[in-house]
């Protein structure tokens, strides 16, 4: 994947493809621990994205994270709209008006979406939310990054962490939303937030590892 706005854009639509797939599943999840609507909502709001990306033309690729992000704020209902949006426009904010991006400014931008959830959230680490699939994911990227990891390798890396940082939450209890009001019967269902968020990075790790 070139990180230009083009190749941003490919991996964007290969995000909305990713979740349409997956979102009986996260509606599954979601209705075990919440409101059951967490795929129905995530679909709903990159099916808006696709619609903005086909009207528009983003210059750079901080512009597409910066259009995802304004649409899944006003699209997409309940925390994940917050929530995702945020990630999205933190991580826009930290590329700037950068043509490409290269590993060292993809891990910058995990680790600006993953603060920027955390800041939103209050959230952290066995909280049984989707930081406890971003956190992993970017200690990952940035050791990817470190021991001289292409973009490839560092979404990679990214991905797989988080794939397992999700999967953890399963004996978790939840600690923060609506999850939390259940208390211990919040244990044994996955989070449906940090799961989403496994399957983007999926689906971007997928498209950089074809096109590289």
């Amino acid at each position: 994947m070139s990180c230009d706005a083009a190749g941003t854009v490919a991996a964007i639509r290969a995000v909305a493809a990713t979740v349409a797939e997956h979102k009986v599943e996260l509606t599954h999840l979601d209705r075990e621990i919440g409101d059951g609507d967490h795929g129905e909502n995530l679909s709903r709001g990159f099916t808006a994205v696709l619609t903005k990306l086909d009207a528009g033309d983003p210059k750079n690729p901080g512009a597409v994270l910066k259009l995802v992000a304004t649409t899944l704020i006003s699209t997409v209902g309940g925390a994940a709209g917050p929530l995702f949006g945020t990630a999205f426009l933190r991580a826009a904010t930290s590329v700037g008006a950068a043509e490409e991006l290269d590993a060292a400014a993809v891990v910058t931008a995990l680790i600006a979406a993953r603060d920027g959830v955390v800041a939103r959230g209050k959230a952290e680490s066995g909280d049984k939310t989707m930081v406890d699939a971003l956190t992993p994911a970017v200690t990952a990227a940035k050791t990817a990054a470190e021991e001289g990891g292409g973009v490839s390798e560092v979404l990679t890396a990214a991905a797989n962490a988080a794939t397992a940082g999700a999967a953890a939450t399963t004996p978790l209890q939840a600690r923060k939303g609506r999850a939390s009001y259940l208390g211990e019967r919040s244990i044994g269902h996955a989070d449906p937030g940090a799961t989403s968020t496994a399957y983007l990075l999926q689906a971007l790790a997928g498209v950089a590892g074809a096109d590289l």
